[in-house]
């Protein structure tokens, strides 16, 4: 074990861990196969989708969805605001960040909902676009 630390160690140098890049789908768009509008149109993804950026090429970036799918969106339909996407079947969104606190609303599933903060103890401070806000289980939404 002690010849093994100092290569970890190297190792932790030379392959330094990289940061998970979530943006959000400003308007809806075509997703395609390849980074070109001439490639296959796959489908439409819509506006205020959370995606997780892959890979980034000029103007174009690979990105993968809630589901696992990964496509190619050109990079000015992304914005750096941040949303999440309900994961569950309906989540409960908290006055505070305590499973015995009051419902403030639920949530259906694939309903888009803007990050705001992350809270203690696996909690998440969102915002629906009705502007009610409050606290949901990171484990009940994708995007973080």
């Amino acid at each position: 074990m002690k010849r093994l630390l100092p290569l970890l160690l190297i190792a932790g140098v030379a392959f330094p861990a990289l940061a998970v890049d979530f943006r959000t789908v400003e308007n809806a768009t075509v997703l395609y196969d390849a980074p070109s509008q001439k490639g296959t149109k796959l489908f439409v993804i819509k506006r205020y989708t959370p995606v997780e950026v892959v890979v980034g090429l000029e103007g174009w970036a690979k990105v993968r969805d809630a589901e696992g799918g990964l496509a190619w969106i050109e990079k000015k339909y992304l914005s750096a605001r941040r949303s999440l996407i309900v994961t569950a079947g309906r989540a409960e969104i908290r006055q505070s960040a305590d499973v015995s606190a009051p419902v403030a609303f639920e949530a259906e599933k694939g309903v888009a909902l803007d990050y705001l903060e992350t809270a203690p103890s696996g909690w998440v401070k969102v915002r629906h676009r009705n502007g009610q806000s409050g606290f949901v289980r990171a484990d009940q939404v994708w995007g973080l």
